[in-house]
């Protein structure tokens, strides 16, 4: 089964940018798509990115598009979320999933957490202004 372990939040500067990591476990990773959510105290969990089996399609929110990009390197078992231009609405615990609803799924990946069902722990990020 599949674990993730999210790194690479912090603390950053409005304007900054920062990258996170989210290596799983598991020879299955590479079959299946992935996203990033995060979720801020007392809001509902927020769909950021998600990336397809093979990294050749990508689907962000609107919030974040042309600022965010979600990229894998599954020969390290790894999904990254490059962060740019970082503001304080940003602020948030990131969590990375796993959609094992279907094996290399060549579509567009979705950006529902339910139909995620392996997440790892999160990883902090705090903008300040």
């Amino acid at each position: 089964q599949v674990q993730l372990v999210e790194s690479g939040g912090g603390l950053v500067q409005a304007g900054g940018s920062l990258r996170l990591s989210c290596v799983a476990s598991g020879r299955t990773f590479s079959s299946y798509a992935a996203g990033w959510f995060r979720q801020n105290a007392g809001k509902e969990r927020e769909f950021v990115a998600a990336i397809n089996w093979s990294g050749r399609s990508t689907y962000s929110a609107d919030s974040v598009k042309g600022r965010f990009s979600i990229t894998r390197d599954n020969a390290k078992n790894t999904v990254y979320l490059e962060m740019n231009s970082l503001n304080p609405d940003d602020t948030a615990s990131y969590y990375c999933a796993v959609d094992l609803s279907f094996p290399y799924y060549i579509g567009r990946p979705s950006g529902d957490f339910r139909e995620y069902e392996v997440w790892g722990q999160g990883t902090q990020v705090t903008v300040s202004s």
